[in-house]
């Protein structure tokens, strides 16, 4: 029988995604590729039962958590409730207002992200970017090929265009699966994702530059001419120097956002 002072049980969920990180040496790794100095502000979604938050903690730094499943709230509280350094949130990462987090302060945010929200959840991170320092993530290793893939890979798309586009992507080492309870079916990775202060290749209109690589992606063995029919015309993209009988996979960002730019200034 536990006693009134043990922490609460806990099976991870399939709904939720949740494999929880227990190898040690991993879980230093991750902490050293992060290291967080004690002014900063580190933000921890998904902390689980906290295997890094309790390393993260130790250094002295303001730790927040979002932490979706309700179930996990009183063991995370059990553990590190009487920290002062500590603070708690429950709720979805999706519709954090990270900004309102930061308080015009620079937000580090790590994270064992679900397989399952993963690409949704660094779409809405990036268009925080301007809040966050940089960002820390074990991911589905495809996930993370798919963040730093450069022009001609089969991984190359929307997702690691758009984080290109804000970040400096570094992925760091890998994580085999046995380093988790209960052990998923696939590979993870750690990347970093470092926010520019101002985006190296600006678009006139980011939404414009999302426009164009959703139509471009939505059909990628398809050529340009063909995904972009209806956005912008093949004479345009000639004049960019582009040629359209290219396939998306082929265009580096500098291409993408010179599209933009065209259709912007076509526009007005």
């Amino acid at each position: 029988m536990q006693s009134p002072q043990s922490p609460p049980r806990h099976q991870a969920r399939k709904r939720f995604g949740q494999n929880f990180l227990n190898d040690q040496g991993i879980i230093r790794s991750i902490v050293r590729a992060i290291s967080p100095l004690e002014h900063q502000r580190v933000l921890e979604i998904g902390p689980g039962q906290g295997a890094i938050t309790e390393s993260i903690l130790a250094t002295g730094c303001q730790l927040d958590v979002i932490e979706l499943d309700r179930d996990l709230i009183p063991i995370l509280e059990h553990k590190f409730g009487a920290e002062s350094n500590f603070r708690i949130h429950q709720g979805d990462a999706l519709k954090f207002d990270f900004g309102a987090l930061a308080a015009g302060e620079k937000l580090r945010v790590v994270g064992n992200l679900p397989y399952n929200i993963s690409t949704p959840l660094i779409f809405h991170l990036l268009t925080a970017h301007d809040c966050i320092a940089d960002m820390h993530f074990m991911l589905q290793k495809e996930v993370v090929d798919r963040l730093a893939a450069q022009p001609g890979s089969k991984t190359y798309g929307r997702l690691g265009i758009m984080a290109q586009y804000y970040c400096e992507v570094e992925s760091l080492f890998d994580v085999p699966p046995e380093a988790f309870t209960p052990q998923p079916k696939v590979q993870s990775a750690i990347v970093r994702l470092t926010p520019y202060e101002k985006p190296p290749l600006p678009a006139n209109n980011v939404e414009t530059l999302q426009m164009v690589l959703r139509s471009a992606f939505n059909q990628r063995r398809k050529t340009l001419r063909n995904t972009l029919k209806g956005v912008i015309d093949n004479e345009a993209i000639e004049s960019l120097g582009i040629d359209p009988g290219l396939r998306p996979e082929q265009l580096g960002l500098v291409e993408y956002v010179a599209i933009a730019n065209a259709i912007d200034n076509n526009s007005q």
